[in-house]
C-alpha cells in the first residue's frame, strides 16, 4: 500500500507516491488515493489528475468493503445519484469552474446536522424517517465549497453521551479495535476518517462529542471558540454550549475545513498562517486537575509522554495547579446543559408515546431541565462566568492550557458508559468525560491531537486548549507538534 508522506506537494515532495497514483495498478492508484491527505487530494482533483467521478467511486467501494465492519455511515444516498453529481463537478472544472477547496470531495454529515432530503434521524426512532427542508448553515457552506453528500456518519441519540449507539442504526466500532467504543457523539465520523472512508469530516461537541472520538480514533478534531461557526436552530442570543467543527487526518486540513465551516472567502489564508516558531511558546499542563479527576492507569503516563513533545520542539512546559472550586464548574455545567439540552427535548417528553422512545439519558436531562428555576439558570451562567474569568487570568501566564481528551482509553463497545474510573464511581452517564468541560464552560478553543496507544493498542489524545479567538494559534501549535510526531501515520488494521 502506499503510504503519504507528510507535506505532501505533488510537484516537489511526493514525486515516487504521484508516480505510484498516476501509472500505477488500479489496486495502487486506489489505496494511494484514499491514503492522501485532503489538501492533496483537493489539488490532485483541481489540476484534473483525477477526475471527481473516479474519486467518487474510489471512495464508495472502499465503503462498501470497510463500513460493514465499523458501522460509521449511515443513510448513504444512491450510488448511481452520487456518482452523476460526481459527473457534473467534472463538468464544471472542463469548463474552468472550481467551486472551492471541496470541490468533488465524498462527505457525510454528522447525523445530527439537517441534509436537505436526506433523512437526519438524530438517533432516535422519532426521527427515523425525518427528511429535512434544508441544510443546515455549515452544510450549505460545504456544498457551496464543492462538496458530494454521500451520507450520514452515525451518533449518539440526540448526541447525549461519548458513546455512538443508537435504536436506528446501533453501534459505531472503533477503527483500532472493533470491541471497543468509537467514542461519541462524532463517532461515525472519527472512524469514517480514521478508516480512510471519508478525506475530511464534520463533527459538533457540547461536552467532548468531537474532541473524545478524535482521541478515540487517532484523529486531529477542532472544538472552534463559541460562535466562530455561527449557530442555528434556535435563539442565537442565548448562550451556548455546542458548536460544530472540524474533523481531520492533519492539522492543515483540519484548519482548512474549519474555514469552509466558517464562511470564510479565503480558506487558503488559515493553511498560510499554520507556519509559527513555538520556541519559548508557555504552556501550562493541567493534568488530572491536582486529582480531582480520576483516571484509568495509563492514561496519564501516556499522556505526560506525549507531553514531552512540546518540550522537545522548544516549548516551556509547567504544571500549573488551578485555583478555582473545579466541582462547583461540573455542578453548574449540569444547570446548563439540562436547561439547554433538556428544554430542547422537553415537548418530546410531554408526550408519553414519545418519551417511550427516548433514551434514558434523554429523559434524564428533561426531569432535570423541568426542576429548575430561571434564578437556577441565572445563577450557573454568573459562576459559568467566574470560571471564564480564571481561564482568562491562566492565559496572562501561559499562551496554551494541555490537559487529556480522556479519562480512560477506548472501553467494551457493549457498554453504554463506564460506571467507574481509576476505582472512583461515576454518578452520571458523562462524569467520565469531565476532563473536557472546562474548556466547554470557557468556550475557548480545544484541538485534540492524538497522543500515542496504550500496550493494548488503544489511542488516546491530548487537549490543546487556546485563549478565545485564538483559534489560529492552537492550530500553529497542534502544526508544530505533528509534524514532530508520527501518531498519525499509523493505519487501523484492516476490516
Amino acid at each position: 500500500m502506499f503510504h503519504q508522506k507528510r507535506n505532501f506537494n505533488p510537484s516537489v515532495e511526493d514525486q515516487a507516491g504521484l508516480q505510484d497514483f498516476k501509472t500505477g495498478s488500479f489496486d495502487v492508484r486506489q489505496d494511494a488515493v484514499l491514503n492522501l491527505d485532503a489538501c492533496a487530494l483537493s489539488n490532485l482533483i483541481a489540476a484534473r489528475d483525477i477526475s471527481c467521478a473516479e474519486v467518487a467511486t474510489i471512495y464508495l467501494d472502499h465503503i462498501e468493503r470497510t463500513n460493514p465492519a465499523h458501522n460509521a455511515i449511515v443513510s448513504m444516498r444512491d450510488r448511481g445519484d452520487v456518482l452523476a453529481e460526481a459527473r457534473e463537478k467534472d463538468d464544471l472544472l472542463a469548463h474552468g469552474q472550481r467551486q472551492g477547496w471541496m470541490h468533488g470531495f465524498p462527505q457525510a454529515i454528522k447525523d445530527l446536522a439537517a441534509t436537505k432530503g436526506l433523512r437526519t434521524t438524530q438517533g432516535s426512532p422519532l426521527h427515523r424517517d425525518a427528511l429535512p427542508a434544508q441544510d443546515a448553515g455549515f452544510v450549505r457552506r460545504m456544498k457551496r465549497a464543492g462538496a458530494i453528500v454521500i451520507g450520514k456518519t452515525n451518533t449518539a441519540e440526540f448526541g447525549l453521551g461519548s458513546q455512538t449507539y443508537n435504536p436506528v442504526f446501533g453501534t459505531t466500532l472503533n477503527a483500532f479495535d472493533r470491541t471497543r467504543t468509537a467514542g461519541g457523539s462524532s463517532g461515525g465520523a472519527a472512524v469514517a476518517l480514521a478508516t480512510r472512508m471519508l478525506p475530511v469530516a464534520d463533527g459538533s461537541d457540547s461536552a467532548g462529542s468531537i474532541r473524545n472520538p478524535a482521541a478515540y480514533n487517532n484523529v486531529f478534531a477542532l472544538r472552534p471558540t463559541q460562535g466562530l461557526i455561527p449557530a442555528e436552530g434556535r435563539d442565537i442570543c442565548l448562550p451556548s454550549l455546542g458548536t460544530v467543527g472540524p474533523m481531520a487526518r492533519t492539522v492543515d486540513d483540519l484548519a482548512m475545513l474549519l474555514a469552509v465551516q466558517a464562511g470564510s472567502e479565503n480558506p487558503n489564508a488559515f493553511r498560510e498562517r499554520l507556519k509559527r516558531d513555538v520556541q519559548g511558546i508557555r504552556i501550562g499542563w493541567l493534568g488530572d486537575l491536582g486529582g480531582y479527576l480520576a483516571f484509568e492507569p495509563g492514561v496519564l503516563d501516556l499522556c505526560e509522554s506525549a507531553l514531552q513533545t512540546f518540550a522537545d520542539i522548544g516549548c516551556d512546559v509547567e504544571p500549573l495547579p488551578v485555583d478555582h472550586p473545579m466541582e462547583e464548574v461540573w455542578d453548574y455545567w449540569i444547570i446548563l446543559r439540562a436547561w439547554l439540552t433538556g428544554g430542547a427535548l422537553a415537548g418530546r417528553f410531554s408526550d408519553p408515546a414519545k418519551r417511550a422512545l427516548m433514551k434514558d439519558e434523554a429523559c434524564w436531562e428533561v426531569e432535570r431541565a423541568l426542576r429548575l428555576s430561571a434564578m437556577d439558570v441565572f445563577e450557573a451562567s454568573t459562576r459559568r462566568a467566574a470560571w471564564c474569568r480564571t481561564v482568562a487570568r491562566l492565559f496572562e501566564r501561559f499562551d496554551f492550557l494541555v490537559l487529556p481528551t480522556a479519562q480512560c482509553f477506548p472501553f467494551d463497545a457493549s457498554l453504554t458508559w463506564p460506571r467507574t474510573v481509576g476505582g472512583r464511581s461515576m454518578d452520571t452517564y458523562h462524569r467520565w468525560m469531565e476532563v473536557v468541560i472546562p474548556a466547554t464552560m470557557a468556550g475557548c478553543p480545544a484541538i485534540n491531537v492524538p497522543a500515542g496507544f496504550s500496550p493494548e493498542g488503544l489511542p488516546m489524545g491530548l487537549q490543546i486548549l487556546a485563549p478565545a479567538h485564538g483559534d489560529i494559534a492552537a492550530l500553529q501549535l497542534a502544526r508544530a507538534y505533528e509534524r514532530a510526531t508520527t501518531w498519525n501515520s499509523r493505519l487501523p488494521p484492516p476490516p
